[in-house]
């Protein structure tokens, strides 16, 4: 049985867990790192400390299709498709979290030993697998200690160096079930704000009834204003996004409770040219990266780059 590390649990490592399972099925043990404490990505649902409100969704704001991915990539939009889970095959698949302290830029140190791969994180013992799978955000792969630099050819190196990504905050409000909004919409785009862009309110944007819970509401900056405050504590951010909202917003109740998220790496402005849909760095052991950054920014991107990551690793296996 092959050992497959896959780092990073969005989208496009968690399709790819899930395709690998079910094409080569006992063959492979799958084990999947990420940083975060759950999978989902830039796709992240947050919920509230209170039980009483619903949930939000600090990530991607609405998933869309073109006609022809509508068809091509039909099953991959439905409900039991868009959210996997590794819990239906726990004996080939495992799923390690980092816990917030442990996160840093180079957290995992990957080295090549003969015929395999040896993956350390910053912090416990380091593990040996057969191939490795780098679905996280360019500029971390290209932070990773190791031989995964030395082995990039300048050509690649130089198209890596090339992707670029935009930035921005998130805030998630969460109020209790007597709160009342006094404007008909679920989501809007704001044309006024130079700091915010998106405004949704969670149960009316997904059409859900909160059942007693009270209402979510999910506000993105704008890419300008993320990239003048990316540096910034969060937290330091946070009460000028809100003073904007309540401008935007006056009536609006108060929460009783707020997240801000930092997208430090929200979507890919400049993919790898040509969209390749993965780029192999090494064939035997296999190391390969994939993600958005190597087709197109959006839920389809995702999807290609995680079919072709399975092409590659197929024939490797």
């Amino acid at each position: 049985m092959s050992r497959v590390l896959i780092v990073g649990a969005g989208l496009t490592g968690s399709l790819c867990a899930c395709l690998l399972r079910r094409e080569l099925q006992s063959k492979v043990h799958i084990v999947v790192w990420d940083k975060s404490r759950g999978a989902g990505g830039r796709m992240s649902t947050s919920r509230s400390p209170d039980p009483s409100s619903h949930p939000a969704d600090l990530g991607a704001q609405y998933i869309s299709a073109t006609p022809a991915y509508a068809q091509s990539h039909q099953r991959y939009h439905t409900p039991e498709h868009t959210t996997p889970n590794y819990h239906h095959t726990p004996e080939h698949v495992t799923v390690n979290h980092n816990t917030p302290e442990h996160i840093t830029r180079n957290y995992h140190h990957c080295t090549r030993r003969g015929a395999s791969w040896e993956v350390k994180r910053k912090v416990g013992e380091s593990e040996t697998f057969d191939a490795v799978v780098l679905t996280m955000p360019v500029p971390q792969i290209l932070q990773l200690e190791g031989d995964v630099g030395p082995l990039l050819s300048v050509q690649q190196k130089q198209q890596l160096d090339g992707v670029a990504y935009s930035s921005r905050f998130a805030l998630a409000l969460f109020f209790p079930p007597d709160a009342v909004f006094s404007f008909p919409w679920g989501a809007r785009y704001v044309s006024e704000s130079d700091c915010i862009r998106y405004i949704a309110v969670d149960p009316r944007k997904c059409r859900s009834d909160p059942a007693g819970r009270g209402p979510s509401m999910v506000v993105h900056t704008s890419v300008p204003f993320g990239v003048e405050h990316l540096e910034e504590d969060k937290e330091e951010v946070k009460p000028v996004i809100l003073q904007e909202l309540y401008k935007l917003l006056p009536d609006l109740p108060q929460p009783i409770s707020i997240k801000c998220h930092k997208w430090r790496y929200s979507q890919v402005l400049t993919t790898v040219p040509d969209c390749p849909g993965h780029m192999t760095v090494l064939n035997q052991p296999p190391l390969v990266c994939g993600g958005d950054a190597f087709t197109h920014s959006n839920f389809d991107g995702c999807v290609e780059s995680a079919l072709s990551l399975l092409g590659a690793l197929k024939s490797s296996l």
